[in-house]
């Protein structure tokens, strides 16, 4: 997961970035317009609305922005994900708590 920044506004909404998931089972990119200034609950939301509740539920989660998606915006991703999704054979990733 990572996000590529800087875009150009584009749409109604004015989305200036997107946010990449690469799915390593199924091998395929998810590209999700977003928007630069999007807060971590932003971002959970999204990732929630448009890839888990139509695909499926992430085992982990690697980001190779560790330091941006920790406190204090890593936090906000835990009570989201323990609240709509609240079962011991998935877990958060290290790096995102």
């Amino acid at each position: 997961m990572d996000w590529v920044t800087a875009l150009p506004p584009e749409g109604d909404k004015s989305y200036n970035a997107c946010l990449v998931i690469v799915d390593r089972y199924r091998k395929t990119p998810i590209f999700l317009p977003c928007h630069k200034d999007d807060t971590a609950m932003d971002t959970a939301l999204l990732i929630w609305n448009r890839v888990i509740s139509h695909n499926c539920v992430f085992k982990n989660i690697i980001s190779d922005r560790e330091p941006n998606l920790h406190q204090p915006y890593g936090l906000s991703y835990t009570p989201f994900w323990v609240q709509n999704h609240n079962s011991q054979q998935h877990t958060i990733h290290k790096q995102m708590v």
